[in-house]
């Protein structure tokens, strides 16, 4: 069912507007944020309700602090780069409730910002605790929520605020990012141009498995790369070696084999295999799927490499979650990064590419070609779920339209 659009909320000028957006952005040793996207991604939300004259309160998480206050976890050092790349003031509230933060609130103008200190400093957060959704909810007027990458959590800022808001008879609408990541995620399962290829890798089968059987019943081909191919490979009788493999899930392998058969299922043919994990290390391919004894695989093959482009190459439609290998390793990337390649010749050809947040977006940027790409997702295990074919909970909780 369509969600409430931000576009569609148009009388707001001097309305407190709760916006949840997803900050949580990697920083350094020092503290600096080594990556803002995730900040820019929710620029257009934001200067529409700015130039629209909303007072606007923006809460979001930052790590994992479980509860606790930690300064190393702040959001402060996010308020100053969103002012930065904004072009607007950002106030800051070195809380997310109390009277404090309530009186800063109050004393919003229209069109002025305030940033909310860590909403997990607080463990009723995750808890999805309605009274600390409350305070959360004080003078507010409208809810939107602009962070797909949390939209997976039932948490008190994604679900039991919007449905409060809703209760007082207010609006909970997609933020313009939402929006996007909706509805390229909603299109690649419900319409998606065919033939559609969907590119899985990552580390075990068991993380992916809800995800293949839905993609079974929508795909025209499944590209399976990663680590979990060595669980595959050992559930058909293959050697894997010292790979990482899930070997007390052979028996859910071989269930899937069975669900894909009459599919185009593709596993790796060869592999790279290494004695060490390292760079430096001794590498070398297969002659065919199997690894040898004392070896570890790490990547696809060039034969795969050159199997699995082809079918990329004829793609209408091309879904990626999860790279081919231990790409963050420059003597094993490069299977990934020709995946990365091919997908992005075949965009430029006109096929809509939607990658997976998350590692798939590392990759493609690791390649050079994230710019090349159709659609990058912001929430890695909120795409994820997305693909299982899951109701996420910060999207339920939205307003129909």
């Amino acid at each position: 069912m369509a969600k409430l659009s931000l576009a569609d909320l148009t009388d707001l000028r001097g309305k407190l507007v709760f916006m949840r957006v997803d900050y949580n952005v990697p920083l350094d040793d020092n503290g600096a944020i080594t990556d803002d996207k995730r900040i820019k991604a929710t620029l257009p939300s934001l200067d529409y309700l700015i130039k629209n004259g909303a007072r606007i309160v923006l809460g979001s998480h930052l790590g994992r602090p479980k509860g606790k206050r930690d300064p190393k976890q702040s959001l402060r050092v996010v308020a100053a780069r969103l002012a930065e790349v904004s072009g607007a003031p950002v106030n800051f509230a070195d809380d997310c409730i109390g009277d404090k933060v309530q009186l800063l609130k109050t004393h919003l103008q229209p069109g002025q910002v305030l940033l909310l200190e860590n909403l997990r400093f607080y463990a009723e957060e995750e808890k999805n605790d309605r009274g600390f959704a409350e305070q959360l909810a004080q003078g507010v007027d409208i809810y939107v929520n602009d962070a797909f990458g949390t939209a997976h959590r039932a948490h008190a800022s994604t679900a039991a605020l919007p449905e409060i808001i809703k209760a007082r008879g207010g609006h909970a609408a997609a933020g313009f990012l939402m929006e996007k990541e909706l509805r390229y995620l909603g299109s690649v399962l419900s319409n998606p141009a065919r033939p559609m290829v969907c590119i899985l890798g990552g580390a075990k089968v068991s993380d992916k498995i809800k995800v293949i059987e839905n993609l079974l019943n929508i795909a025209d081909v499944i590209l399976i790369g990663g680590a979990m191919a060595y669980t595959f490979r050992k559930a058909q009788g293959f050697s894997v070696g010292k790979s990482l493999c899930e070997h007390d899930k052979l028996d859910l392998a071989r269930s899937l084999l069975e669900k894909a058969k009459g599919k185009r299922f593709l596993l790796p043919v060869d592999q790279v295999q290494t004695t060490e994990l390292k760079a430096g290390a001794p590498v070398r391919n297969t002659d065919g799927p199997s690894i040898e004894d004392g070896w570890e695989g790490v990547d696809i093959g060039p034969q795969t490499i050159e199997l699995y482009s082809k079918e990329i190459a004829q793609a209408k439609t091309i879904v990626w979650n999860g790279p081919m290998g231990v790409f963050e390793i420059p003597d094993f990337a490069k299977g990934t990064f020709a995946i990365a390649k091919a997908v992005a010749e075949a965009t430029q050809r006109g096929a809509t590419s939607v990658i997976g947040g998350g590692d798939s977006a590392k990759a493609v940027k690791a390649a050079g070609v994230a710019n090349q790409m159709s659609f990058i997702s912001t929430g890695g295990g909120a795409s994820l779920e997305f693909l299982e074919g899951k109701e996420l909970p910060g999207v339920a909780a939205l307003s129909d339209k």
